[in-house]
C-alpha cells in the first residue's frame, strides 16, 4: 500500500501541542470541587469510571490520526511486478473438425478434451500455455501466456461450429495444427517445450504432412504428446436431419500410427483416450519434464483503500462523543 498525498502526514504534528495542552491546562479545565481537606478520600479506591477517564482523549486523537490517513489518500500499488518461476512451454492443439461431435466420450469429445485439458492448465500455473486449435486449417486460439484465466476463457469458448459456419474449412489438418504450435513454440525461452496433440481423426487436409511438422519439432528440441480421442469401434455422432438431430454410428477413423509416429520422432508418447481417465494420464509424463526459470510480469490494477480508514474513524469518533456525553458525563 502506498499513499498519494504523503505531505498531509505533518498533520500529525500538531498531536504534540495538543497533548502538551492537555497535560498542563487540558486537566485544570475541568470542574472542581474545593474541600477544606482531602486526608479521608486519600486512600479511597478508585472506580473503573475514574481509571478509564483518559478513554475519551485517546480515542479523539485515534480518530485525528485515521482522517489524516484518509486525507493521504491510500492505495493499493499500479505496476507490474517481476517475480521468477519455474516452468515449462506448452502449446495445446487441439482438434475442432465436427467430428469431435461424437458422444462416446461424455458429453462428446470436444467438451472431454475441453474439460480435461482445463484441468491440466489449472494443474500448472508457472507453465507458459497456449492454445492452438484445427480443423481443415489451423489458428492460434490463444498465444503462450502465464494469463490462465484468459487461456481458460479463450478454451471454454472453443467450438466445433466454427467449419459448419464456414470460418474454416472442415477435415483435420494434423499437420498445419502441429506446424501452428511448433511456431508458437520455437522461439521460446524455456528449455523444455512440448506440444500436446488432440485429435479423433487422420490427417486429410493441409498443406504439410504430419511426419513433416513433427521433423520441424525435433530440430527445435519440441516435445509432441499426441492423443487418441474416441472409441476404438463405433461412436454416437448427432446428425441433424430437417429441423431435428437423430443419432447415427460413426465408425473410429484415428490414425493411431501416424500420431504414435509423431510421438516417436519428436520424443514425447502416444495415448488412446477412450475415456477421461486415459486422458489424464498425460498428466504423469508432463510433470516428469525438465523445469526452467524465467521471469514473469504481472500487472496488478490499483484502487483507492480509504473506506477501512473512514469508517474507523467514524466508528472511534461516535464512540468517544458517546461515552463523553454519557458514561463520562461531568455536571459542572
Amino acid at each position: 500500500m502506498e499513499f498519494v498525498n504523503k505531505e498531509y502526514f505533518l498533520l500529525l504534528l500538531l498531536l504534540v501541542p495538543y497533548l502538551i495542552w492537555y497535560l498542563l491546562y487540558g486537566r485544570k479545565s475541568e470542574p472542581s470541587m474545593r474541600m477544606s481537606d482531602t486526608y479521608a478520600y486519600q486512600y479511597a479506591p478508585k472506580s473503573l469510571r475514574v481509571r478509564l477517564a483518559w478513554l475519551p482523549m485517546l480515542l479523539r486523537i485515534v480518530t485525528f490520526i485515521l482522517i489524516v490517513l484518509v486525507l493521504a489518500r491510500p492505495q493499493t500499488r499500479n505496476d507490474w511486478g517481476k517475480r521468477t518461476v519455474e516452468g515449462i512451454d506448452i502449446m495445446l492443439a487441439m482438434d475442432v473438425s465436427t467430428s469431435m461431435l461424437a458422444e462416446d466420450l461424455k458429453p462428446n469429445r470436444i467438451e472431454a478434451a475441453k474439460s480435461v485439458a482445463a484441468e491440466f492448465i489449472s494443474g500448472r500455473p508457472d507453465d507458459n500455455i497456449g492454445l492452438t486449435i484445427f480443423a481443415g486449417e489451423a489458428f492460434t486460439q490463444c498465444p503462450m501466456t502465464t494469463d490462465h484465466t484468459s487461456l481458460l476463457n479463450l478454451l471454454q469458448n472453443v467450438r466445433t461450429d466454427i467449419a459448419a459456419r464456414g470460418l474454416i474449412e472442415d477435415g483435420t489438418a494434423i499437420g498445419m495444427g502441429l506446424a501452428n504450435a511448433v511456431g508458437r513454440l520455437k522461439d521460446g525461452k524455456a528449455k523444455s517445450k512440448v506440444v500436446i496433440l488432440l485429435t479423433d481423426g487422420s490427417n486429410n487436409m493441409g498443406d504439410i504432412s504430419p511426419l513433416t511438422a513433427a521433423n520441424i519439432a525435433k530440430s527445435f528440441g519440441i516435445r509432441v504428446y499426441t492423443i487418441a480421442i474416441g472409441s476404438k469401434t463405433m461412436a454416437p455422432y448427432p446428425m441433424p436431419v430437417g429441423g431435428t438431430v437423430q443419432y447415427v454410428n460413426m465408425r473410429a477413423d484415428v490414425d493411431v500410427e501416424t500420431l504414435s509416429e509423431i510421438a516417436s520422432t519428436a520424443g514425447g508418447h502416444f495415448y488412446r483416450a477412450t475415456n477421461t481417465a486415459e486422458l489424464k494420464k498425460i498428466y504423469e509424463d508432463i510433470d516428469k519434464l525438465e523445469k526452467t526459470k524465467m521471469d514473469v510480469k504481472k500487472f496488478s490494477k490499483h484502487y483507492d483503500a480509504y473506506q477501512p480508514f473512514a469508517m474507523a474513524a467514524f466508528i472511534t469518533m461516535l464512540l468517544e462523543v458517546l461515552l463523553r456525553l454519557v458514561v463520562f458525563r461531568r455536571i459542572p
